[in-house]
């Protein structure tokens, strides 16, 4: 490890300062130094690379779903926040269609229930419970309702050998 000291291990640089372990294990896969890798740790930050994917598009599609109620079934507060309530709702999807993948598509899809179950709850506090109107389960009209996000057509590669494969 030319950057580091070498006094101090890769998976020493990590507790310390986890910048510095990211720049230097970058160089190692670079220089395709494998063998030096600090393999424990980048498996964990891969893996939290993806939790964190997936907490943020559930995050953005909650609130999408959170305003899209809001807009719909509070009525009361609708000619005071419906521009901010649509506003949000445009800057949500364009956000989420920002980051959305196939893979992370499938992961909203799959969690949709409970995606939905968080808004309505959020919803039925910010209104504190006066909105008896509300559907408990709408999945079928909030999938309509995502209006814009749609799944990423899938990509032709091709690895190494040329050969090609649909993703």
């Amino acid at each position: 490890m030319q950057g580091v000291s070498s006094n101090l291990s890769l998976k020493e640089l990590y507790e310390i300062d986890e910048h510095l372990w990211l720049e230097e294990t970058i160089k190692l896969l670079k220089a395709n130094h494998l063998e030096e890798l600090d393999l424990e740790n980048l498996i964990e930050e891969l893996e939290n690379l993806g939790r964190r994917d997936k907490a943020k598009v559930a995050s953005l599609l909650e609130q999408i779903i959170r305003h899209l109620l809001l807009l719909q079934y509070w009525t009361e507060e609708s000619q005071y926040n419906s521009g901010h309530w649509k506003a949000e709702i445009r800057g949500f999807r364009n956000q989420l269609k920002r980051q959305l993948t196939t893979n992370l598509y499938q992961f909203l899809e799959k969690e949709l229930a409970s995606i939905y179950n968080d808004a309505l709850g959020y919803v039925i506090d910010k209104t504190e419970g006066k909105l008896d109107n509300l559907p408990q389960q709408d999945l079928r009209n909030c999938h309509k309702q995502w209006h814009g996000v749609t799944a990423p057509r899938a990509k032709q590669l091709h690895d190494k050998h040329g050969n090609s494969r649909t993703f």
